[in-house]
């Protein structure tokens, strides 16, 4: 079990190693002692090539095949786990962290659950969402809704400050879920899916996000669902 304090003491210096070239992206190991032992830390500095740059963001579009588009749902899917639940200032504080790691799309929260979650997506895209660094990098800011007009409307009002606004909405697809939990025929999911994805595109949002949920036991509707959604 290795062991770091807040200060350290060293028998030596630390070694560095030298021999990495300048560049904007560098990355470095810590190699910490275990516990009590009168062994030396190292740090050992790794090169890396420069960054890729960034592709200008286009929704549904990326025109570079090798850029990973990131979408991080750690204040919204995250805050789901027992003991997880934050604070509006917690989840705006880490909406500033994702912004530093140069994440692409932040799903703030989900809008429609409370006023307290609306205001604290809102105050994200107001704040967060405004953001541009030094080479044009803004993060999409997203709010998560089911496919009804109360949901998207409360999305579109917390996450419409944003420069680069997004709606996410979704609706399950499974046979379980459409007779059990929605009570919907397959027909009447797909109607309800294309005009929910329409009203959210009506608004004046230019980046709809649609997912069906529980889409892994009924495979064929889901890929209906996204095919007909790309029209």
């Amino acid at each position: 079990m290795a062991s770091l304090s807040t200060a350290p003491t060293f028998t030596s210096a630390p070694h560095y190693h030298t021999s990495a070239p300048s560049t904007s992206a560098l990355s470095y190991m810590l190699f910490f002692s275990p516990k009590k032992s009168r062994r030396k830390l190292t740090a050992v500095f790794c090169s890396a090539k420069p960054r890729r740059a960034r592709p200008d963001y286009v929704p549904n579009r990326i025109s570079d095949p090798l850029y990973v588009r990131v979408f991080d749902t750690t204040l919204r899917d995250g805050e789901q786990s027992p003991g997880a639940s934050m604070t509006s200032k917690e989840k705006l504080d880490i909406a500033r962290q994702l912004f530093k790691l140069g994440v692409d799309i932040i799903e703030a929260g989900f809008p429609a659950a409370s006023k307290d979650d609306l205001e604290a997506v809102k105050m994200i895209a107001k704040e967060v969402g405004n953001e541009i660094d030094e080479n044009g990098y803004v993060p999409v800011i997203c709010g998560l809704s089911r496919c009804n007009k109360r949901d998207i409307d409360a999305a579109w009002e917390a996450v419409k400050y944003a420069k680069r606004p997004r709606i996410h909405t979704f609706i399950a697809t499974s046979e379980i879920h459409m007779k059990h939990k929605l009570k919907k025929t397959k027909e009447e999911v797909v109607e309800t899916a294309r005009s929910m994805v329409s009203y959210a595109r009506s608004l004046g949002c230019p980046d709809v996000e649609f997912s069906p949920e529980d889409a892994g036991r009924f495979v064929s509707l889901s890929l209906s669902l996204f095919n007909l959604m790309l029209e």
